[in-house]
């Protein structure tokens, strides 16, 4: 799907797996705002997100080279994925940013969409039972940027949002991958390196469109 971001998603039932707050009007109004000060505050620094206590994956080799391998994500690429208990695949989508607007708000609006492609809600469950996690493709080095900033409030925003647990935030360079706010990393998979072999059952199928591709297209319009 392409929206300002160009994504894959597919419907799926509960359990296949796929590929692909409140406030008030006034302070409602300001979040919407496109200036440069609202965007800023939708943004989480390293040390905001590591305090929030996001759940370690216990094989993030593992989740980034089968992402890797599924969707070949190039700059500009982010892969959203959703974690059983258990640390299988049970739904993911890509898509590849193409708008100018660096903003969490922005970012959370197309995530929480392939989310509502891919998987259904968990928001009737008082404790999430799932994860999502999500792969950033992009170039430069992997040390912390304000685009990784927003990427992570919209991730954080999204799983709320959509009755999930926020998982891991993971970088793809020509470096290699690094979950950011952890400090482990890898030389591979990197940017335009083969995919390994994949070795899981039932790979999720790949598709691509949907309603998210006209989030990122609106907002770079504004």
């Amino acid at each position: 799907m392409t929206f300002g971001f160009a994504s894959s998603g597919a419907a799926s039932t509960p359990g296949s797996p796929v590929s692909a707050s409140s406030s008030t009007s006034t302070s409602a109004s300001a979040e919407f705002s496109p200036d440069s000060a609202h965007r800023l505050a939708r943004m989480l620094e390293p040390a905001e997100w590591s305090a929030a206590g996001i759940p370690l994956l216990r094989n993030p080799r593992d989740v980034v080279s089968g992402l890797h391998a599924r969707h070949l994500p190039t700059p500009t690429t982010a892969v959203v994925a959703v974690l059983d208990p258990d640390e299988r695949l049970r739904a993911s989508a890509s898509f590849s940013r193409r708008a100018t607007v660096t903003d969490g708000w922005v970012f959370r609006n197309a995530l929480l969409a392939q989310l509502r492609r891919v998987i259904p809600h968990d928001l009737r469950r008082r404790t999430p039972v799932r994860t999502a996690v999500l792969l950033y493709c992009r170039e430069g080095d992997a040390r912390w940027t304000q685009e990784d900033g927003a990427w992570m409030w919209g991730l954080r925003d999204a799983c709320t949002l959509h009755g999930l647990r926020c998982g891991a935030y993971i970088t793809l360079t020509s470096d290699g991958w690094q979950v950011l706010g952890e400090g482990r990393g890898g030389r591979q998979p990197s940017i335009g390196s083969r995919p390994e072999p994949f070795t899981g059952t039932d790979p999720p199928a790949i598709r691509t469109g949907g309603a998210a591709s006209d989030v990122l297209r609106r907002a770079a319009a504004r």
